[in-house]
């Protein structure tokens, strides 16, 4: 881990030798999306993550309605880039079986909070390389465990295309405190997406997703995780102004440490979303 850390420190210099760009500014309120989702959830080895923290994991087979808002601020001026964004996505099934109790599962629950920094030290006529830093909070809105964590991390990142929005790699450093009783700090290397393709006028393709494998923990908790994998496909197309609908897939995959298989969450469904960039200035 000290070693990616080592590279990072090394290579960011590198910046003070790129071409001045220029000077441009552009400030966005990015919708990525608000919306809802009728989801078709198929569960893998949920016995053995009822204790995690990880909602996703924990969930039974159902068909669901989860809600979902996804925004960001944009900011970039010549070589800089920074975002601000706000996850939330929920979705909860409450079954009364007659003469029997309630019985409520969630199917979702997470609640990220980003901020994120980049520098373009080389500056291609369709992308932006360079390193990034960025810090992140998660949690959730009802979780029991309640998810708590800190993650700063750093690395490099593809940016600025206009297919690929984002790809990156970086070390991750987390503190988590999702436990009261254990509060954990762990290592990880990282590597993440987010694409937009316009198949046609009216109709995109949109993926992202991450791969985070834990390197060291600063003490041993059953329910932390090996690896955690995440990735959503979705195909809108519009319907009415910035109004879609259309077909998605999503993919959780989790090991903890305790556990002798994985846990999975595959969802299908239909989307229903509101998706538009407001150009709040640009000069």
């Amino acid at each position: 881990m000290k070693k990616i850390f080592f590279v990072f420190a090394m290579l960011v210099p590198l910046a003070a030798i790129a071409e001045d760009s220029p000077n441009e500014t552009k400030f966005n309120l990015n919708v990525r999306r608000l919306g809802l989702d009728w989801t078709k959830t198929d569960m893998k080895n949920t016995e053995e993550y009822q204790n995690s923290s990880v909602a996703a994991l924990k969930a039974s087979d159902q068909e669901t309605l989860n809600g979902v808002f996804d925004v960001a601020l944009e900011y970039g001026f010549e070589r800089f880039r920074w975002d601000n964004s706000l996850f939330m996505e929920y979705g909860k099934q409450t079954i009364k079986p007659h003469n029997e109790e309630k019985v409520t599962d969630e199917s979702a629950d997470k609640i990220l909070l980003s901020s994120d920094l980049a520098y373009a030290c080389w500056d291609f006529d369709s992308f932006k390389l360079g390193p990034i830093v960025r810090a992140q909070y998660e949690t959730e809105f009802a979780g029991d465990p309640r998810r708590n964590i800190l993650r700063p991390n750093a690395g490099f990142a593809l940016f600025d295309h206009d297919i690929i929005k984002t790809l990156y790699t970086v070390g991750v450093y987390e503190y988590d405190f999702t436990y009261a009783d254990a509060k954990v700090s762990k290592s990880a290397i990282e590597t993440g997406w987010r694409i937009e393709y316009a198949l046609r006028e009216g109709v995109k393709f949109s993926t992202d997703g991450y791969y985070r494998r834990y390197l060291s923990y600063s003490q041993y908790v059953g329910e932390d995780l090996r690896y955690d994998f995440s990735a959503v496909a979705r195909l809108d197309t519009n319907i009415w102004g910035d109004l879609t609908m259309g077909p998605y897939v999503k993919y959780r995959r989790a090991h903890s440490r305790m556990a002798e298989h994985y846990g999975s969450n595959t969802s299908i469904g239909i989307s229903f979303s509101y998706i538009h960039n407001f150009d709040l200035m640009r000069k």
